[in-house]
């Protein structure tokens, strides 16, 4: 089942200016953690039941690295909550949905998450996101 839009996920090059930007909206940054295996820092702003995930490259041989000299600060992708990942991960399997996690992985938050190839959704790099309960 899915849940919510868990968050969008913003590339930039430094969290601390753009929440600044968030700031004057009248937005806190609620948390930050370093997430060692995906080489990032990441901010989360709540907004509602969502919230705005700010994303900065900790090493320059991240993803999220080459993203921001491929394409600049901006929207980097969408995440869908959901019960039971895995299943999720099966059905879109048997349905040649191109997955860059066929399996579950540990995320920021300590969820576990899992992307879906751009090709696959328009272009737009799609997350599912499980929190562990």
């Amino acid at each position: 089942m899915i849940r919510k839009i868990s968050h969008v996920g913003i590339a930039t090059h430094s969290i601390a200016v753009l929440s600044e930007f968030y700031k004057t909206l009248g937005l806190e940054i609620e948390s930050t953690e370093i997430v060692e295996d995906q080489k990032v820092q990441v901010a989360l702003i709540k907004v509602g039941e969502s919230s705005i995930e700010l994303i900065e490259a900790t090493e320059e041989d991240s993803v999220v690295a080459r993203f921001l000299e491929k394409r600049g600060e901006g929207i980097h992708h969408i995440a869908i909550e959901v019960e039971n990942l895995q299943d999720h991960l099966d059905r879109l399997k048997e349905k040649n949905v191109k997955l860059i996690d066929k399996s579950p992985r540990l995320g920021a938050q300590g969820r576990l998450i899992a992307f879906i190839h751009p090709e696959s959704t328009g272009g737009v790099l799609v997350e599912l996101s499980q929190p562990i309960e």
